[in-house]
């Protein structure tokens, strides 16, 4: 079984596993084969957002492990910085994801840091991006090498969960492509307004679709299983 740790997507990306296997370590001495590692990760990420000063929701328990994985799944299925805003609308919405939700969920990108790999097409090609911003992008992100080096999301406040992330989309200032999509004179630019002048509405709305989220096609019940290591399937 290949895992989804090299996918195009989390490749060199996702990171924090060591998080999770001192979390799982913890409650498998407690109570061995009862907590699901996918259970462990919807909790640290409710809490996590929760610690940076964001909402908080109710997370449903009963999630099972998969004892397969697919990379192909992986790269297929997680939007892409690359995509235009038809392409993100596209793929929320196979998800079962409004416009709306998708604008909410976007928001999480108000913490988390990317790679230069992942933007540098956008500082140095694109013209909506402010001038000012790019510039000092340009000295983390070369035009060639230092695929790995990071830049926060939200340079504003990268280790808070605000709405600033919408703000700095009103000012160009999305890191991704795909970020400054979602004010770049299309249907989402009015979802990106009330977010940015109603932080309320943004923290109400994100905690409702990250329990949207969370009931993606879980398996329960007898369906897949309890993992002891969450590196690897038992």
């Amino acid at each position: 079984m290949t895992g989804e740790k090299t996918a195009g997507p989390n490749n060199n990306s996702v990171r924090g596993f060591g998080v999770i296997d001192t979390i799982k370590s913890q409650v498998e001495s407690l109570c061995p084969g009862v907590v699901s590692c996918a259970d462990i990760v919807a909790v640290a990420a409710r809490d996590s957002v929760v610690a940076l000063g964001g909402p908080s929701w109710n997370v449903l328990l009963g999630r099972r492990d998969s004892a397969t994985a697919s990379l192909s799944a992986a790269n297929s299925n997680i939007p892409a910085p690359t995509l235009s805003l038809s392409g993100l609308i596209s793929a929320f919405s196979n998800k079962g994801f409004t416009a709306k939700e998708m604008v909410a969920l976007s928001g999480s990108h108000t913490i988390g840091q990317a790679r230069c790999t992942t933007f540098r097409t956008r500082i140095y090609n694109e013209t909506n991006i402010n001038s000012a911003f790019a510039a000092s992008l340009r000295g983390k992100c070369p035009s060639t090498g230092g695929d790995n080096n990071l830049s926060p999301l939200d340079t504003t406040s990268p280790t808070s969960f605000d709405n600033a992330y919408f703000k700095n989309l009103q000012s160009q200032k999305g890191l991704l492509h795909s970020d400054q999509q979602l004010f770049s004179g299309g249907s989402t630019d009015s979802q990106v307004n009330a977010y940015s002048s109603n932080s309320g509405s943004f923290t109400t709305d994100f905690a409702n679709a990250m329990v949207k989220m969370g009931n993606l096609s879980p398996l329960t019940g007898t369906n897949g299983q309890i993992r002891k290591n969450c590196r690897k399937a038992n």
